[in-house]
């Protein structure tokens, strides 16, 4: 990653930003949102590669900064919600999606197809996920 950081700083003008989005692992809460409330069903579990990466990208830019390279300006966390119509849409992307980062357990599926079963028709089932946002400008 720092080498990929390196190169980014080689190409960026001077002064130029550097805008770093990702998800940030943290067991993300699976719901079921309808028109009158929010059931949460339970938990995605972190795969132990998804915190890895999490992990050597906190740990690249604070290498690049050391360096010199960037210079952190701003940085904060936001959510960002994934929605499905169906728990089985969710299901079959998350296991194909974010396969070696995050995982649907069977009893949180269930559970999930239960909560949206019993809910309203304009029920949705959602993931509520960690984002992390930071701006960096290129100090040299």
């Amino acid at each position: 990653m720092v080498h990929a950081l390196g190169e980014i700083h080689r190409t960026l003008k001077p002064n130029g930003i550097m805008i770093d989005m990702r998800p940030i692992e943290d067991n993300w809460a699976v719901e079921v949102k309808s028109d009158a409330r929010v059931d949460v069903a339970g938990r995605l579990v972190d795969i132990p590669s998804g915190l890895a990466d999490t992990a050597a990208c906190f740990e690249a830019l604070r290498d690049v900064e050391a360096r010199g390279w960037f210079v952190q300006e701003r940085a904060e966390r936001f959510t960002f919600f994934y929605y499905w119509d169906t728990p089985s849409e969710m299901k079959a992307y998350i296991e194909t999606e974010w396969d070696g980062y995050e995982k649907l357990e069977e009893e949180v599926y269930q559970r999930a197809s239960s909560l949206w079963a019993s809910a309203n028709a304009e029920a949705r089932v959602r993931v509520h996920r960690k984002m992390w946002l930071a701006r960096w400008r290129k100090t040299n």
